[in-house]
């Protein structure tokens, strides 16, 4: 059965969905003020991972994925290249879809937007304020995570720390890793001057970024998700702001499982403008690699473990999955048209894989015991009925994997 570490918690469960075989899953979404590089893709292609093992698994899966397409950030930047918040997120959305295809994720079942949310977010906005869990500090509307029993319960939040001294904290992120300890924003009245806002039940404003991923899940599921993930980033501030809010709103848990996937660095740096280091796919490609491999290299480490981008690994992922696929043509020669035959071998294929993939997901030890049983095999020797058979095993697990074939 399929184990997951749950970071609510902060322990390997046996995944039971909350419906029979359907399984719900909300992904945090890009940011999408400005291009995505192979960083934010590496938490994408986990979830890609994981949802495509969920299906391999025989699990039916509904998914939804946000996009952040208004917030602080998006509207400085279109204000700095002097277009509108709909010009750059639109563009930035649409590259974003090309380049999961082109790394062949699944387009998630639902693909909301921020600003296609506004009057949920002020439904939710209204029922906080009237539950008291909300309140207006003169033209904003802030959360005070005081009012939530167990606020901080993901992250594990030592709430003893928490100042005696009211403050707020009005800006949608705060840079670094750390706690704004205070209240936090959930709506940013208009000011004089803005250009991003809407007329609303509560006024003239726009959402902050914390009260979006809340108003667009309840927009789709009315029950616990199974699963809800997004980057380790995000569990700093982000994801018991949302856990909060929307269990504020419902008598039952948001979500049963909480899966976050850890940084990729380069070169031992974490991924920055400031640094210059920043690496984009079409980068990649010009240097040689195809999508596929660019793919595999982001999968390959454990999604729980960071991963460090250099040539150096970049070019040893890449060696040993050519190995893998040379290795995997010649047992397609061999296989030539007949009716494949489900031999030991297949079976200890699709065991090796299902064994290391139950265990928390872990795709490198999955390969690597793959590429044992395939690389120790005599192919030419193989029947053809037998390399047939070894064919669609590997097949159908290349339908998680997507770097095969």
């Amino acid at each position: 059965m399929l184990r997951l570490f749950n970071t609510l918690g902060r322990k390997i469960r046996t995944f039971q969905p909350q419906g029979k075989e359907r399984v719900t899953v909300f992904t945090c979404g890009p940011s999408v003020y400005q291009r995505a590089h192979i960083g934010n893709y590496r938490t994408f292609l986990f979830e890609d991972i994981l949802v495509r093992y969920l299906e391999y698994a025989g699990y039916k899966v509904k998914r939804g994925l946000i996009f952040t397409d208004v917030e602080d950030k998006a509207v400085l930047e279109a204000a700095r290249k002097k277009e509108s918040l709909k010009q750059l997120t639109d563009k930035n959305i649409r590259e974003f879809l090309g380049e999961m295809e082109l790394l062949r994720m699944k387009i998630p079942d639902y693909l909301p937007r921020a600003s296609e949310s506004v009057n949920e977010a002020v439904e939710i906005i209204e029922c906080l304020i009237e539950r008291k869990t909300a309140y207006w500090h003169k033209h904003n509307v802030y959360f005070d995570p005081l009012k939530f029993p167990d606020f901080g319960k993901l992250f594990g939040l030592d709430m003893s720390k928490w100042p005696e001294k009211k403050r707020r904290f009005h800006k949608d992120t705060y840079p670094g890793i750390q706690w704004n300890l205070g209240d936090f924003i959930l709506w940013h009245g208009y000011k004089e001057g803005e250009t991003v806002y809407w007329d609303t039940r509560i006024g003239r404003g726009r959402p902050s970024w914390n009260i979006q991923d809340p108003c667009m899940i309840s927009r789709y599921f009315d029950e616990t998700l199974s699963i809800y993930c997004g980057g380790i980033d995000n569990l700093y501030r982000h994801h018991d702001y949302t856990l909060a809010i929307l269990e504020s709103l419902r008598p039952y848990p948001m979500a049963e499982f909480w899966l976050h996937c850890h940084h990729l660095y380069v070169n031992g740096q974490k991924m920055s403008k400031s640094k210059g280091n920043i690496c984009y796919t079409d980068t990649l490609c010009r240097e040689g690699y195809s999508m596929q491999e660019i793919r595999f290299f982001l999968i390959y480490a454990h999604y729980r473990e960071s991963l460090n981008f250099s040539k150096k690994n970049m070019e040893a992922a890449v060696k040993k999955l050519r190995e893998f696929k040379d290795l995997v043509n010649a047992i397609e020669g061999q296989a030539a048209s007949k009716i494949p035959r489900d031999s030991v071998i297949s079976r200890r294929i699709k065991k090796v894989f299902s064994d290391h993939m139950d265990d928390d997901l872990h795709v490198r030890e999955a390969f690597e015991g793959l590429y044992k049983i395939v690389s120790g095999l005599d192919i030419p020797s193989l029947k053809e009925s037998e390399a047939s058979g070894i064919r669609k095993a590997l097949g159908k697990i290349d339908e998680v994997l997507q770097v095969l074939f």
